[in-house]
């Protein structure tokens, strides 16, 4: 076994996964249910699953596309989002919910 890649994939995976909305989704269930082994449970499968269907797509496009280009494209999607996050951040509170901004009080 690859321990290195091993880590370093788990590390990766462990840090993105920390305090996202997933994370917050499985927190509030398991507080709400009356069985904390059957959230976590399913959210593991769940988890497992959407890692599966990762590592096959990424098998399938490493067989079309070499690895650096995976790379690149990867990096630019990651810069692309904290871009547009950062832009969205600025906006005023209640402008991406569909609030109409409030009135403002020039006479």
């Amino acid at each position: 076994m690859d321990w290195k890649l091993f880590a370093s994939t788990f590390a990766a995976i462990f840090l993105a996964e920390m305090g996202d909305k997933t994370q917050i989704a499985t927190l509030t269930l398991a507080g709400s249910g009356s069985s904390r082994w059957v959230v976590f449970a399913a959210s593991a499968l769940a988890l497992c699953a959407t890692s599966a269907v990762a590592v096959l797509l990424g098998e399938v496009v490493s067989r079309h596309v070499p690895a650096i280009w995976v790379k690149r494209a990867a990096g630019l999607v990651f810069v692309l989002l904290g871009v547009i996050y950062l832009v969205g951040a600025k906006e005023e509170p209640g402008a991406r919910s569909g609030e109409p901004p409030a009135p403002s009080d020039q006479s």
